[in-house]
């Protein structure tokens, strides 16, 4: 029989794991992605679709509890490599989404005006594409109308930036650019639009008969005898098709494994939105993770009188909060060395109770025998309470007698 399964420690095994891993893996930005607030089944659903779009380097079977806090997140996110938190937080007058990086800030925090779920956007489209492979590599991020004036611009589209990983493009492999994110700001409105795509790209300068044959689509042959019928029955063979949009057209550095798109030869990039929808507003920036000095706010605008009365104030709670931290190590110490010095004296006044009992006992023994008794017969002991004490020599115990039952004795008398 082969020998049991030695066991190995959860952390362990864990740190052997993440030696494994390849480094492309640990510098990607990771996130978590959780709703706060109100129970409501589209903030739910909103934000399994916005977990969707951070794939793979989300938690996307997060499982989150009302009693779990954002300091338990914050516990592991440096074990999970994350970076960045987003929270959709329900209240009851305005949704709003809070985009925290790991562990000491900044937060951002957006006010949502508008969603729209991915189920509902793909379901509006006259063709609907939605592949499960588009999840595996991420996304592609677009930056559109950030250049404006004001810092908060500048961080905001920094932040966006890295929560997905960075693209190299000398090295990047074409095909596994599969769906892109665009961030679109709106100076008028200061509103940020966020739209999600599916990306797909088809050969140009192919008949639609032809395009489907290349495709691997089986094409219905009812009406044709062969399939040069089928080729030829929409007009000339040689003359090809042109895309009605010719700014989509792009010539391929590389050849990608959807059939018909080779290198340097011309291809269609086309969109499909797969949602979800987001219009929201930047309400304002925080310096630490969800505290600290409010580097931008976009209702309260205050001097740089007041803003040094604030850091002043977040300074002063700050050297509190480490004194009282301080205070309260010192007085652990102190209530640990006390409760040491409580037990060590409770065990001497035990100690001393056994001595004047053994001593108690030993002079009983002496009035009661009229001779000494051997030293180690009251000796006191800490575990005699499962040791069954010494006898005077010549003594002995007497072994109790076997009880019988009713049925054990007749058998034994008959014998």
């Amino acid at each position: 029989m082969g020998g049991a399964k030695k066991k190995v420690h959860p952390k362990t095994r864990t740190a052997a794991f993440k030696a494994s891993e390849p480094s492309e893996i640990v510098e990607a930005p990771h996130s978590f992605i959780i709703h706060r607030g109100l129970s409501c089944p589209y903030i739910t659903d909103l934000t399994m679709d916005f977990r969707r779009i951070m794939e793979p380097f989300t938690a996307t079977n997060l499982r989150e509890k009302k009693i779990n806090r954002i300091k338990d997140f914050v516990s592991l996110s440096s074990f999970f490599h994350v970076s960045h938190m987003g929270i959709f937080n329900k209240a009851s007058t305005q949704l709003s989404f809070k985009v925290l990086r790991l562990p000491r800030g900044p937060s951002l925090t957006f006010k949502v005006h508008q969603f729209t779920l991915a189920r509902d956007v793909i379901s509006c489209s006259k063709k609907q594409m939605f592949d499960v492979d588009h999840f595996k590599h991420p996304p592609l991020v677009i930056m559109n109308n950030f250049s404006g004036e004001g810092k908060h611009l500048k961080l905001m589209a920094t932040t966006f930036q890295n929560m997905f990983p960075s693209i190299n493009l000398a090295q990047v492999n074409i095909d596994t650019i599969r769906r892109c994110v665009l961030f679109s700001y709106n100076p008028e409105a200061k509103l940020v639009e966020m739209r999600h795509y599916s990306v797909q790209v088809v050969p140009v300068g192919l008949k639609r008969a032809v395009q489907k044959i290349v495709s691997g689509t089986v094409p219905n042959l009812n009406k044709c005898d062969e399939v040069v019928d089928f080729v030829t029955r929409d007009g000339n063979v040689s003359e090809a098709e042109v895309d009605e949009d010719e700014q989509s057209h792009v010539v391929l550095s590389q050849t990608l494994k959807s059939k018909g798109n080779l290198e340097n030869h011309r291809s269609s990039v086309k969109l499909h939105e797969i949602g979800p929808r987001l219009t929201m507003q930047l309400m304002k920036i925080e310096e630490g993770l969800l505290t600290g000095e409010v580097l931008y706010h976009d209702h309260v605008i205050k001097t740089e009188d007041e803003k040094e009365t604030l850091r002043k104030l977040i300074e002063k709670k700050r050297k509190l909060k480490e004194q009282r931290k301080k205070q309260q190590n010192e007085n652990r110490e102190r209530n640990l060395k006390l409760k040491k010095e409580q037990n060590k004296e409770a065990k001497r006044n035990h100690d001393a109770e056994n001595a004047s009992d053994a001593d108690d006992d030993a002079q009983y023994y002496k009035d009661e025998v009229g001779e000494e008794p051997d030293e180690e017969l009251f000796k006191p002991d800490n575990n005699s309470s499962r040791k069954r004490s010494k006898l005077p020599s010549g003594m002995k115990y007497k072994n109790k007698k076997a009880k019988m039952d009713n049925k054990t004795s007749k058998k034994f008398k008959e014998k």
